[in-house]
């Protein structure tokens, strides 16, 4: 096993795994991936929800990233104690202390540079220390589940944090959802398992695509991934990139997945299912205090420093529009920020 390349087989979710009844419903739902240890982005979400009270939220993994000071990580556990926690590779690693052959578990396809593997992977190391100075941390975060179904208003959500086969697989990517054999392939695996939504993360890059219920099941039976006459219904996919870095170039804000039955009128992009509204919002938070913060915990040249910084100062390169794969259109937000250009 290459450490940071590859996926531990304990990785791999069944095939069940998103067959089963919901663990609650309700009208509105936040999906919140990628937080990587900024406090300052969790008290943006604090703030939505204290406009939004009978919300639920579910973080779907890597939670903890750049907080390798103990007092942070911390706070960041006590804070959202109070939701539904799920673990991707940068928990399910800290929960296993004294196994380091995954390294970060991020499972880097070819096409990411060995420096920036080699990096994460120190980042890592270095995480881990500071969980050894929390006693029971390590074992809070293995017990974790790495998946759960909801339901909002009915509709039932899966939400892991890599893909619906594996913790850390990297098929909800722009590059692969683009593909008409993996969105075939993804229709046939919601209308099994009764799923309207996927919403995942760890790619870091935000991508949003809805295939709405008109792919005649023959299609489908001919590539061997449904019955012939299965119901297709319509299915939204949504990877929120990251909750606690900028994402594209128009800002310094993070990502977060909404799920409603009513719109919100800060979305940055939409998709209206039958009764459902699937949205990105924007976590503006206090950008100074988030940089004065990771200045401390990692120094210039540290590993977090050399692969974020950058990114954390001026964004990346894409433009919002790069992430709408098809069936997502902009919100008042996006048309907002477009017009100033």
């Amino acid at each position: 096993m290459t450490a940071g390349r590859s996926c531990p087989l304990d990785y791999q979710l069944p095939a069940d795994r998103f067959s089963g009844e919901p663990l609650f419903d309700c009208q509105t739902l936040y999906v919140v991936g990628g937080l990587y240890g900024n406090r300052q982005a969790l008290a943006a979400l604090e703030r939505r929800l204290a406009a939004e009270p009978g919300a639920r939220v579910v973080f779907n993994g890597d939670m903890h990233w750049f907080d390798v000071d103990p007092a942070v990580f911390a706070d960041i556990e006590d804070r959202v104690a109070a939701h539904t926690l799920l673990r991707g590779n940068v928990e399910t690693e800290l929960g296993r202390p004294d196994d380091n052959t995954a390294g970060c578990g991020c499972a880097y396809p070819d096409e990411v540079d060995d420096g920036t593997v080699e990096r994460s992977n120190a980042i890592h190391r270095q995480l881990c220390n500071a969980v050894t100075q929390l006693p029971g941390m390590a074992a809070r975060l293995a017990s974790r589940p790495a998946t759960a179904v909801v339901s909002v208003a009915g509709r039932r959500v899966a939400i892991t944090h890599g893909d619906e086969r594996s913790l850390a697989g990297w098929t909800c990517s722009r590059s692969a959802l683009a593909d008409p054999q993996r969105q075939q392939a993804l229709q046939a695996w919601a209308a099994a398992n009764r799923v309207s939504v996927l919403a995942t993360s760890h790619t870091c890059a935000p991508a949003a695509l809805y295939l709405e219920d008109t792919a005649p099941g023959e299609e489908l039976a001919a590539t061997g991934l449904a019955a012939p006459g299965l119901a297709v219904p319509g299915l939204a996919v949504i990877n929120n990139g990251a909750a606690g870095m900028p994402n594209f170039n128009n800002g310094r804000y993070g990502l977060i997945t909404r799920i409603a039955t009513r719109a919100h009128p800060s979305a940055i992009y939409r998709a209206q299912l039958p009764g459902l509204v699937v949205e990105a919002l924007g976590l503006n938070y206090d950008h100074d205090a988030f940089l004065a913060e990771f200045d401390r915990q990692w120094p210039a040249d540290s590993p977090a420093a050399r692969s974020y910084r950058g990114r954390i100062l001026q964004g990346t390169g894409d433009a919002p529009a790069a992430a709408l794969l098809g069936g997502f259109s902009a919100g008042q937000t996006l048309c907002a920020l477009s017009a100033l250009d």
